[in-house]
């Protein structure tokens, strides 16, 4: 089953492949041959989908398992809310293209998106696993978290060999289970309140809520600091103005962190945007 997913043009597939290859979670996602790969469970739905680019179409187009077609219509506006399809490159170029600090970015890489997420509770997790490591660092630990409490995704021949851990399996897991993948012990109690709080329903981390109000109750699970709401609020959220100001990565890319707090008020509403520009200043200053 094949569903075409549109965008407005330009979108840089190869950037966002990049970006989500060097962090796709062994077993639970792959990037190969030019294409995303990952499994997914959805109302009890369980399958794996495959995205590739159909540019002649200005479209992605989403390969479904079988089994996920009675939830086709979902999985195809999570995979929208993945790839940031509903972007409007237009409005964005506008915006960043004439900062003299982002604009040669801009051009050097027309259209690039902000990726999201397929789960929010699985993005909360990823970026949680990732304050002060490093990308490859927080996707070994991600991989260990889907391989210990995420279930068998049932592919046979496929590299997809797990289904993401539901917020309520780590709900009712035990704080020794999380230490010995390799997290300290405040890490493991942060992600043990945010899993509880998903799973009984005091926080949802989808796109349609407050953002504000989301936030709040994110900054009140004890290790969940600005930058990692911030950062959820980016992709999980898909609130275009998020903005994780204390980023190191950020303060690197314009060459003086202590100018960051006052130029990033000229990217306003776009401020994910300009994280994602600075982002790839750093990974390809050669393009």
């Amino acid at each position: 089953m094949e569903r075409s997913l549109p965008y407005r043009e330009p979108l840089p597939w190869e950037r966002l492949l990049a970006f989500l290859g060097a962090r796709a979670i062994p077993g639970v996602e792959a990037v190969e041959d030019g294409a995303y790969l990952r499994t997914i469970e959805l109302d009890g739905h369980r399958g794996w989908v495959a995205v590739r680019a159909a540019p002649a179409a200005a479209a992605l187009v989403a390969r479904l398992s079988p089994t996920l077609a009675p939830v086709g219509d979902a999985v195809a506006a999570r995979l929208r809310r993945l790839f940031d399809l509903d972007a409007d490159p237009t409005a964005v170029a506008a915006r960043l293209g004439a900062d003299p600090l982002l604009g040669p970015h801009v051009r050097r890489t027309p259209g690039l998106r902000v990726p999201g997420a397929i789960d929010g509770f699985e993005l909360a997790l990823r970026a949680i696993l990732g304050q002060q490591v490093s990308v490859a660092a927080a996707r070994t630990l991600a991989g260990r978290f889907a391989e210990r409490f995420g279930e068998a995704a049932g592919l046979e021949g496929s590299p997809l060999r797990r289904l993401m851990v539901r917020p309520e399996v780590l709900a009712a897991a035990e704080r020794t289970e999380l230490l010995a993948l390799g997290i300290t012990g405040a890490r493991a109690d942060t992600i043990l309140a945010l899993a509880r709080a998903v799973a009984e329903g005091a926080l949802r981390l989808e796109p349609d809520g407050d953002i504000d109000a989301t936030l709040a109750a994110l900054r009140r699970i004890r290790g969940i600091g600005p930058w990692t709401a911030q950062y959820v609020a980016m992709r999980a959220l898909r609130h275009p103005d998020a903005f994780p100001a204390g980023d190191l990565g950020l303060r690197k890319a314009i060459g003086d962190g202590a100018r960051l707090e006052e130029v990033q008020e000229r990217w306003r509403p776009f401020r994910a945007y300009a994280a994602l520009y600075l982002w790839e200043s750093l990974s390809a200053p050669e393009r």
